[in-house]
């Protein structure tokens, strides 16, 4: 079993959930609620998986605060 963190965005254009796993290419989608999003998001991490020849491009770290006044 393995554990990705995934980005989570709203679009204001289409009002859509939008996810994506941070260096890890092609494995982004979208949908109308965030059971939705997270049923695609491990959809798509699975299909991902099953390529041989997959490489990240790079490694998740974390979220970090900026403060500008």
């Amino acid at each position: 079993m393995k554990t990705f963190m995934a980005v989570i965005e709203k679009c204001p254009d289409t009002n859509l959930y939008v996810g994506y796993v941070p260096g890890f290419p092609g494995a982004h989608t979208q949908a109308e609620t965030l059971d939705e999003l997270h049923a695609n998001l491990r959809e798509v991490i699975e299909m991902l998986l099953e390529d041989s020849d997959l490489e990240f491009e790079a490694e998740f770290v974390g979220t970090q605060m900026a403060v500008v006044a």
